[in-house]
């Protein structure tokens, strides 16, 4: 329930993270979208770990690749 202590921030986060539960794959449109303004946290924590993990396997992959073709 909701205290009515809460802070406007944390009411919008609390608001936030309702929406991710609704609409993961949204979410994460508008993750990727977010990176445009170079919000990290909130790429992060729309992708999940699962979503983390695969981008971080990418850049891994990614930096290896132009280390072999560029060096």
């Amino acid at each position: 329930m909701q205290d009515k202590k809460d802070t406007s921030e944390q009411e919008r986060e609390r608001l936030r993270e309702q929406e991710l539960k609704r609409n993961p794959t949204g979410n994460m449109n508008d993750a990727f979208n977010r990176t445009n303004s170079g919000n990290l946290p909130d790429l992060v924590g729309s992708l999940g770990w699962k979503g983390t993990g695969i981008l971080i396997i990418v850049i891994i992959i990614g930096f290896v690749v132009v280390s072999l073709f560029f060096k």
